[in-house]
Parts: C-alpha cells; sequence; structure tokens
C-alpha cells in the first residue's frame, strides 16, 4: 500500500514566504553552535533514535509548522505531554473534541485550533495505516533524501516547511534526512557573514548553527515573533 498522495492534501503548512525586516544583531559561529535544538527544549532526546522520540518530534513539527508562534507551538506541544497524548493510537483514541478543548485551548492554539486538531488526527491515523505507526518506516521505506521529503509531504497538510522542520533536526542521526536550508537560513548566514557550505550538513554544529539563525530572524525588533520554519 503506497503512502498518501500530495496532492489530496487541502491544508498545507503556509510558512514559505519571507516577511523578515529590520537589522539584526551581530552573532558569531561559535554562539551559534552551542544553540539549544528546538527539539532538545522540548526534551526530545532525538539521538536516542526511538519510535517514541521520533514521535515526539513528528507531533512538534506539526505544530510548529502552523502558522502560529513557536512558543504558542511548544506550549500546545507541553499540553499534550501533559495529558499523556505521545502515541498516534492515544491521540486517535482522544478524538478530536479532546484536542480542541482541553489540549489547544491550554496550549494557547486556538486560532487554527480545529483545522490543526483534524490535521494531527489524520496524520496519525495514515501513519498506523501506511507505516504501521512507525517513523522509521518512513525512513528505511525512502530510497533516498527527496524520496524521504516526498513521503513526508505526503501526509494531509505537511507542505515542504514542516517537512523541513522534522528533518533538519534529524541530519545527524537519519542517514537520509538531509533537506536544503531554507532560503530564509541563507539568508540570514549572508547578513552574519557565515559561509554555511563550510560546514557539513551532517554534522550537530550545522543543525545547530541553522537553528541559531532561525532564532535570530525571531529576535528582529519590528517583526511579528514565532513562525519556526520562517
Amino acid at each position: 500500500m503506497s503512502a498518501p498522495n500530495v496532492t489530496d492534501l487541502k491544508m498545507v503548512d503556509t510558512q514559505s514566504e519571507d516577511r523578515s525586516v529590520g537589522p539584526v544583531d551581530s552573532v558569531s559561529v561559535e554562539t551559534l553552535k552551542i544553540t539549544p535544538l528546538y527539539s532538545e527544549e522540548l526534551g526530545i532526546a532525538l539521538r536516542k533514535g526511538t519510535e517514541g522520540e521520533l514521535f515526539k518530534w513528528f507531533l512538534a513539527s506539526l505544530l510548529f509548522g502552523g502558522h502560529i508562534s513557536e512558543i504558542i507551538a511548544a506550549h500546545t506541544y507541553h499540553a499534550f505531554a501533559a495529558h499523556k497524548l505521545l502515541r498516534p493510537q492515544r491521540i486517535l483514541d482522544a478524538g478530536w473534541s479532546h484536542l480542541v478543548d482541553p489540549i489547544m485551548r491550554e496550549g494557547g492554539y486556538v486560532r487554527y485550533d480545529g483545522r490543526k486538531s483534524t490535521q494531527i488526527l489524520r496524520d496519525c491515523e495514515e501513519l498506523l495505516t501506511f507505516y504501521g505507526g512507525s517513523l522509521k518506516q518512513i525512513h528505511g521505506r525512502a530510497e533516498n533524501a527527496r524520496d524521504l521529503e516526498n513521503r513526508l509531504q505526503g501526509f494531509y497538510g505537511i507542505g515542504p516547511i514542516t517537512a523541513n522542520i522534522f528533518l533538519r533536526e534529524l541530519r545527524p542521526y537519519w542517514r537520509k534526512a538531509d533537506p536544503d536550508p531554507l532560503p530564509i537560513v541563507r539568508k540570514l548566514a549572508k547578513e552574519h557573514a557565515i559561509d554555511l557550505d563550510a560546514f557539513g550538513r551532517k554534522t550537530l554544529s550545522f543543525v545547530r548553527i541553522e537553528a541559531g539563525l532561525i532564532r535570530q530572524r525571531h529576535r528582529r525588533p519590528t517583526e511579528r515573533q514565532g513562525d519556526l520554519g520562517q
């Protein structure tokens, strides 16, 4: 049975545009190299490589991929954790109404609570149906990095940005996880005179630099906070 086709999507992540304005403060490469990863800040240990940790990051990536601030996305992830909804079947058993209220309400994810709840439920169902609930199977079945990205984008509501969020912190741990840095990352690297090509993309240092640059984008004084992928 093949994975869901990307053309079937009726909801896509919308974080592709660059709305950057205003200057950024200078930051050194050495500072960026010690930037905490977003997964680490959520207490997710991707280095373990377990299905449990991978699904936690998959869920978090779905939340970060919405057009909502990263603070609210993180709070909502913690709401899922507090209610012990960190497995696909448990989320399906909880149902749409429970995701909308109390989960989304507790996290503050109220602007798109219904749509995001629908996406999470659909993606959990598709993960169980097409891959037996195993994110490792997605990686194992993928022929290469591009196929891995395409398989992720075959899930309901997952577009290039959400796939990038999920895969970029997995670069050091998954052989086929190697998404191109987003244009905004390259733009910020250029502003800070950082040559991204001087670092191996599969290294933890590169991933930390990437996360640090994304945080710099959010520190622009005249810009709305949030949107992890923009």
